[in-house]
């Protein structure tokens, strides 16, 4: 016996084989179990996802004859083994009449199909009319079919399939129970690839059917198609290489390659990966639009995880590379890319464009903005400004006598006091009498040789395991429980940026035993929440010697507390306000107003961190 090809030897011949479909499988089985059958059914979709073996199924079902002769033989299930069954597998059954509506356009031809629809049915329970393509039929044969199609004898059914539904007149449409077919995802058409080989007894590697089932495009038949190729290509293995190369497509892991070098800020890797593309002659431009691609499925890892595609059958990879990057780094990366895209038209080469874009988006990374601490920065050799502030204000702390006076009575913050800039930091000790500081300082007695307002909320000595009383040269442990207070006091020396800094300055601490620290998030922020944010603010903390487990609760704000961004939002109120006053009654402005009548722009008045 002749080969039969796997898109024909796999074709389902009842509901429960059917891969895919589920939602057209439940409506069409109830109505069979219940009696409840209509007179003409349209199946749309696109090529390969199952319409015609859908209507012949239906057509068996209609004319099975295991369960009896009469309409009660009507079944979901058919048996496969009586005459009806067996004549509709083989195209051989005459009351089954299937039409190529794209080879018989014709009025003429139309007429003469229904001269003959008044005949009771000569082998089956029912006549049935499955015309493919129907679309394709002309305005005039439309016209022709529209009475029969709406008023058919009890004996007839009409199983309409078409690709391309719009093309069919709204007419057409009222008259029929209209059934549309879905695109099958990668996941499906592997799962059921995988299933076909293994019962073929084809060795294959997973990888390559991921290949197939991306290159079929929702397509099951044209899936098999490939998977026929395949075989015959790779000599009855379906090897990964072999299919890229049949396929002639990208592999889709140099891509990956691309995007773990941006991870890692390493240009010379980039590079280098290009080089290793260039050698199989690949589409520059289809590369840049993979890498693009990538990116925004890192951006929906970052935001909703469980969303990503997993089209490639990299989903797992995926979610590891989101936890690499910045939220904004991926923006910034997939903007460039795109825009470097349309630049590619004045490029003097393709290879060169993708070189160019690819370290365009390194070159004008944000620097100011945190990196996870296990990703390198080659373009960033320094070490980030808050851990040199941060040095600075140990190496230049002043004595004791000079600390500011304290000026609010709240409690000490666990961290110490906000740190502050190092152009702030005193190299000599000041003046015994310092001006107030333009922020409140926490309430707490200085240790005997250290300052409060300019000690860093790193530790700068390691805590011993007992405690034991403070030495007057070493730094104080950190506590075991932090408050709200602390909270806000410590928040900014965390060094958060971006996405993080703004989801965590909308928060309120809202409990601490030592080992989880769970903040009240504002529900109108709910939205940004992600596992990466929990994860980089419980770095920050540990890096302040604070080991915590940070999670969300979503509920409302607790109104007598302020969250970090209210705080920075009164705070900088206040100062616009000193800021105003002090010029007001400066005597030059005075004499200004009065000579003039000028007046203030309030708006373009911006205080420093100094003004009082």
């Amino acid at each position: 016996m002749s080969y039969q090809v796997l898109a024909r030897k796999w074709r389902p011949r009842t509901f429960h084989e059917l891969v895919g479909q589920t939602h057209v499988q439940r409506a069409l089985v109830n109505a069979l179990d219940q009696g409840r059958l209509h007179h003409a059914y349209l199946f749309t979709g696109t090529r390969g996802v199952g319409k015609t073996t859908l209507a012949r199924i239906l057509a068996k079902c209609l004319n099975c004859t295991a369960g009896g002769e009469g309409d009660e033989g009507v079944t979901s299930t058919p048996c496969g083994q009586c005459d009806s069954c067996r004549a509709i597998d083989e195209g051989r059954f005459v009351d089954l009449i299937e039409v190529d509506a794209a080879s018989r356009t014709k009025v003429e031809d139309t007429r003469e199909l229904l001269d003959n629809v008044q005949y009771a049915p000569t082998q089956g329970r029912y006549k049935v009319y499955l015309i493919d393509e129907v679309h394709m039929l002309s305005t005039s044969s439309f016209n022709a079919l529209l009475k029969t199609l709406e008023e058919p004898p009890p004996h007839v059914k009409f199983l309409l399939a078409t690709t391309d539904p719009h093309r069919l007149p709204p007419t057409v449409l009222s008259r029929c129970l209209q059934f549309t077919l879905k695109h099958l995802p990668p996941e499906r058409v592997v799962e059921h690839l995988t299933q076909v080989l293994s019962e073929e007894g084809v060795a294959f590697e997973k990888s390559a059917l991921w290949l197939l089932g991306k290159a079929a495009e929702g397509s099951m038949r044209d899936a098999m198609s490939l998977t026929d190729q395949a075989i015959a290509f790779g000599q009855g293995v379906v090897h990964h290489a072999d299919v890229a190369a049949m396929l002639g497509t990208l592999d889709h892991r140099h891509v990956l390659a691309l995007i773990e070098a941006l991870a890692e800020v390493d240009v010379a890797r980039l590079l280098d990966e290009v080089a290793r593309l260039a050698e199989q002659g690949p589409d520059f431009a289809a590369v840049l639009d993979d890498v693009t691609t990538i990116l925004h499925r890192l951006a929906v890892a970052q935001m909703v995880p469980d969303a990503v595609d997993n089209g490639h059958g990299d989903r797992e990879t995926v979610l590891a590379l989101a936890g690499r990057f910045t939220a904004e780094d991926v923006q910034l990366y997939y903007q460039i890319g795109i825009q470097g895209r349309g630049d590619m038209a004045h490029a003097p080469d393709l290879r060169s464009a993708l070189e160019m874009t690819l370290m365009r988006m390194l070159a004008f990374r944000p620097q100011g903005v945190p990196r996870p601490p296990a990703t390198p920065l080659p373009l960033q050799p320094e070490r980030p400004a808050t851990d040199a502030a941060s040095d600075a204000q140990v190496a230049s702390a002043p004595p004791p006598e000079t600390a500011p006076p304290v000026a609010s009575p709240q409690a000490s913050p666990p961290w110490g006091a906000d740190p502050v800039s190092p152009a702030e930091t005193p190299s000599a000790p000041p003046d015994p009498k310092p001006e107030p500081a333009p922020e409140p300082a926490p309430d707490a007695a200085p240790e005997p040789d250290s300052d409060p307002a300019s000690e860093p909320m790193v530790e700068t000595a390691s805590a011993p395991v007992e405690p034991e009383p403070a030495a007057a040269d070493s730094a104080p442990a950190a506590p075991e429980r932090l408050d709200h207070a602390g909270w806000l006091d410590g928040f900014a020396a965390l060094g958060l940026g971006g996405l993080t800094r703004s989801l965590a300055a909308n928060c309120q601490l809202k409990h601490d035993d030592g080992a989880t620290l769970e903040l009240r998030l504002d529900p109108e922020q709910a939205a940004m929440q992600a596992e990466i944010h929990e994860t980089r603010i419980a770095r920050a903390l540990a890096a302040q010697g604070l080991e915590r487990r940070v999670t969300f609760t979503s509920e409302p704000l607790d109104p007598t507390l302020e969250t970090p961004r209210q705080r920075d939002g009164r705070l900088a109120q206040a100062r616009h306000a000193r800021a105003l006053d002090t010029l007001n009654r400066d005597p030059h402005v005075q004499q200004l107003k009065e000579t003039f009548g000028a007046t203030f722009m309030d708006n373009g008045v911006t205080p420093t961190r100094n003004t009082d």
